[in-house]
């Protein structure tokens, strides 16, 4: 029985670099190209709507570059990824270390046809689960020379949540904390709290630590929504929000309630 047509979503910020894309594309029998997306607030609303199997995703976007976008999607949809990017010495080393294929722009035609066939055929061979490990450990190595703490105007003001069928996307002030449940983490915004199953490390991934931290292995709270920090027992601590909810730290954590003392 042969493959299924390979699902396919298109990214770059420059409409004539997308349509070529497109293009280039539709005379691939092995894709199907599901939609384009021109942003990259746009790319984490189709990557989580569409579940495309693959995504040419540019990297040198404004506001979302592609690499905050597969880090907000981490936890909702996980597709394999082409990156289309200007020479960038740094990225381009992270993808050889990880094997994850890229073109570079301007797009020349054999070696993005040669960059399909690699992506069709790694999604027919590869576990999901392979293909995911990979590409989390690219975001990470991209991340490390960027170590210091984004400043608040640097940070994504929305968190994406998959809730009943939707993409919600919410403000990341009105996160309180996050709290895990089993195979399930409970995401109290406001009033509202929504149950997504993704594993906490997931999360804490799409969270921005500036503002977020982990005070137990099932718990991350909102800095600024700390209201009062209490002595426990053995060196632990309880955590007062600001709706009153208290949260009780964890051993491992402890260095990070107390730098958030001092």
């Amino acid at each position: 029985m042969p493959n299924a047509r390979v699902r396919t979503l298109v990214v770059d910020d420059e409409p004539p670099a997308r349509q070529r894309l497109v293009a280039l594309l539709g005379d691939e029998p092995d894709i199907e190209i599901v939609g384009e997306a021109g942003s990259g607030s746009a790319a984490v609303r189709a990557i989580t709507d569409l579940r495309p199997d693959l995504v040419f995703l540019d990297i040198q976007m404004p506001g979302l570059d592609g690499f905050d976008v597969l880090r907000a999607t981490a936890g909702l949809h996980q597709p394999l990824v082409v990156f289309v990017t200007a020479y960038d010495e740094h990225a381009l080393k992270a993808f050889e270390v990880q094997a994850v294929d890229y073109v570079l722009k301007p797009v020349v035609e054999p070696r993005f046809r040669a960059a399909v066939r690699r992506a069709v055929a790694r999604l027919h061979e590869t576990p999901r689960s392979e293909l995911a490990r990979a590409l989390s450990e690219l975001l990470e190595s991209v991340a490390a020379p960027h170590t210091a703490t984004p400043s608040p105007d640097e940070r994504p003001a929305r968190f994406a949540i998959r809730h009943e069928g939707r993409v919600l996307f919410v403000p990341l002030k009105d996160v309180a904390w996050v709290k895990a449940d089993g195979d399930f983490v409970h995401v109290h915004a406001g009033k509202q709290t929504y149950m997504i199953r993704e594993t906490m490390t997931d999360v804490e991934a799409r969270l921005p630590a500036g503002l977020f931290v982990r005070v137990h292995r099932s718990a991350i709270i909102n800095v600024d929504r700390v209201r009062e920090i209490q002595p426990w027992f053995k060196g632990d601590y309880v955590v007062l929000m600001d709706d009153g909810t208290k949260i009780h730290t964890g051993r491992t954590y402890r260095e990070k309630v107390q730098a958030l003392m001092q």
